[in-house]
């Protein structure tokens, strides 16, 4: 009978796309969103504030979008205004405006984009791809370690979980606390409870209601007393 199957064989990559070998994959991108991001953060002054707290330059997969994104990050962070014309100069002042395709490529991003309506929604977007590049980086690292006889597996293990830690603490912006510092701390509030009458970690209000319901008026605290009118 005749052999039937067929070998997936690999085809020319498209100029700009990233193929992964080792997976068979194109690298997780989106660079039209990319586009997108960029040309509302030189249209819109106060978008670039929304998602600050998500984009990095690595995050965005185009390393042009890198370059002018950063540039609009620096011109934020000194407080200056962010259109073309401001992108453009920074990118001189950079030595970076021929990377990145010059004056008409950032006038090209701008011209395309009505409004920064979904900006924060697209940058999750961008941000999760960034994740998913990571996570592939991450373990095409741990393989290669593992086929590694000289390995140790314990280390290795200890190790691949302190980075996959890592990788989470910094890409879902949860802070983590050790736990001895926060020990001592509690520690440190029964015993002055306990030294203190009444058994107030702060200062008497003279209320004795209100001591109870607030160990006294603590350090730092703000603490506003209202009622109706």
């Amino acid at each position: 009978m005749p052999n039937t199957s067929t070998e997936r064989k690999p085809g020319k990559q498209s100029q700009g796309k990233a193929f992964d070998k080792n997976y068979g994959h194109l690298q997780p991108q989106a660079v039209d969103i990319e586009k997108v991001v960029l040309g509302a953060l030189m249209i819109d002054k106060d978008a670039f504030s929304m998602v600050s707290e998500t984009l990095r330059p690595e995050t965005f997969y185009e390393p042009r979008h890198q370059k002018i994104y950063n540039a609009i990050q620096t011109l934020s962070m000194n407080e200056n205004p962010v259109d073309i014309m401001t992108v453009v100069d920074e990118l001189k002042r950079e030595g970076t405006i021929d990377d990145v395709g010059g004056a008409p490529y950032i006038v090209e991003l701008s011209s395309h984009v009505a409004s920064s309506a979904h900006i924060e929604y697209h940058a999750k977007i961008l941000a999760q791809k960034y994740l998913a590049r990571q996570l592939i980086s991450y373990a095409s690292i741990v393989e290669t370690k593992a086929f590694d006889e000289t390995q140790d597996v314990d280390e290795l293990m200890q190790e691949a979980e302190g980075s996959l830690f890592e990788l989470s603490q910094r890409n879902m912006k949860k802070d983590y606390t050790q736990v001895d510092p926060v020990i001592t701390k509690a520690i440190d509030i029964l015993q002055k409870a306990q030294a203190n009458a009444g058994g107030l970690t702060g200062v008497p209000t003279g209320y004795e209601e209100l001591d109870k319901k607030t160990s006294g008026w603590q350090s730092s605290d703000l603490v506003i007393i209202a009622g109706r009118p």
